[in-house]
């Protein structure tokens, strides 16, 4: 486990949500906020987090989404204790297990209603000197095999939300197979113009509606950045400092 000396507790949607996270390892940032932006859970329904981490993305849901069922899966014991405490630190429900999504541990055979993930996509060797956080962040198991364990836990008509590198976009489709439909992709994009270097993607068991590339998402205003400060979009300070939701990109 990480030792106390080696945690920061860090702010998150304005100071709502606190984490502990290694300051050396890996340590959550905007995508975890925006990929629970993006699912569309409600209350009462049960979601699976796919690799929780310290449990950030699953954290940021039940804090704008009450009442849900909340359950985890990390590989990393370490990870999974951070998110054990860091659910109870802020109040909210969330069962955390150890194990790997290709051998999902037996209590979460079971049906979800929504899984959302942040899989590794940096390939092997480039992502981290520090052991966890490159366990964290270069890929293992193909992106293909993540969307394949997702759809194994989706009860039927439920939905996955994923976020990864735009790069990973054509091994999740392939992970699609005949099971998950009605995909959607939202780009996002670091700034206006610029080519997007990661996407949100949703699809539904047993969905048929015809495939959507949604328009891009824009992180930073202006053309380049001019200083130290976010300068977040008006669009992305309302999800990532106000806890709002991307739910109107998907409808």
């Amino acid at each position: 486990m990480f030792a106390e000396d080696t945690l920061s507790d860090d702010k998150f949607l304005c100071g709502r949500l606190r984490l502990l996270q290694p300051v050396k390892g890996y340590r959550a940032a905007t995508d975890p906020v925006l990929l629970a932006a993006a699912c569309g859970a409600m209350p009462g329904q049960a979601v699976l987090d796919m690799g929780c981490g310290a449990g950030a993305a699953a954290l940021c849901l039940g804090l704008r989404v009450p009442g849900l069922r909340l359950a985890g899966v990390e590989v990393q014991p370490a990870y999974a204790d951070l998110a054990r405490r860091n659910a109870a630190r802020n109040g909210i429900a969330l069962e955390v297990h150890e194990g790997d999504i290709g051998r999902m541990p037996k209590a979460l055979r079971v049906d979800f209603d929504h899984v959302i993930a942040n899989p590794p996509y940096y390939g092997q060797g480039t992502a981290s000197p520090n052991a966890a956080r490159a366990r964290a962040m270069q890929v293992d198991l193909p992106l293909a095999e993540w969307v394949r364990a997702a759809g194994r836990r989706l009860a039927p008509g439920g939905w996955l939300t994923l976020i990864c590198g735009a790069d990973g976009l054509p091994d999740v489709l392939a992970g699609m197979g005949t099971k998950l439909g009605s995909v959607a992709v939202l780009p996002l994009q670091p700034r206006e113009g610029r080519a997007a270097v990661r996407v949100i993607v949703q699809a539904r068991k047993g969905g048929r509606a015809p495939f959507r590339l949604l328009a891009p998402f824009t992180i930073h205003a202006g053309a380049a950045h001019d200083g130290d400060r976010e300068s977040y979009t008006p669009e992305a300070n309302r999800v990532l400092r106000d806890g709002g939701d991307l739910l109107a990109r998907f409808c």
